[in-house]
């Protein structure tokens, strides 16, 4: 038997921490002089909002990868890589922000069961390595039941 399960984070880019992805990187042997070009790159952001005549202050960017840009898509996959290690039982596939999760086992009470355990296994990633505060996340499990008389 087999279970599903799609999770969309929404606004995913906006909630990547900067020290974070710069402490992943290092862990994938970005150093010296590449690791201060992505600093530079991520920590030199600033924005405002402006509405009519208006113009808020400048505010230092902390979270986000930036958008409409070729690494945006690959930090963020960088980012999220080693969520593949958490869930145990179970296949995940990645693209962009999406994440599929597919459970497969014969018994239906045991596959809830590894189920449940890889959505906690998967909320306590999701705290610690995402800002919580600008997303939000959606969990769409289809089932499929045959009925053998």
């Amino acid at each position: 038997m087999t279970l599903p399960s799609y999770l969309d984070l929404q606004k995913a880019f906006d909630t990547v921490n900067h020290s974070v992805l710069l402490k992943k990187l290092e862990n994938y042997r970005i150093r010296g002089m590449v690791l201060n070009w992505f600093k530079s790159y991520l920590n030199s952001r600033k924005q405002c909002t402006s509405l009519l005549t208006y113009m808020s202050d400048l505010e230092s960017v902390k979270y986000c990868v930036p958008q409409g840009s070729v690494l945006g898509p690959l930090l963020f996959l960088i980012y999220v890589k080693d969520i593949q290690y958490v869930v145990k039982d179970s296949k995940i596939k990645l693209f962009a922000d999406d994440t599929n999760l597919s459970l497969y086992n014969t018994h239906l009470d045991k596959l809830f069961e590894i189920a449940n355990m890889n959505m906690s296994q998967l909320s306590d990633w999701f705290t610690l390595n995402l800002n919580l505060d600008k997303t939000c996340y959606c969990i769409i499990v289809h089932v499929h039941f045959a009925l053998i008389v």
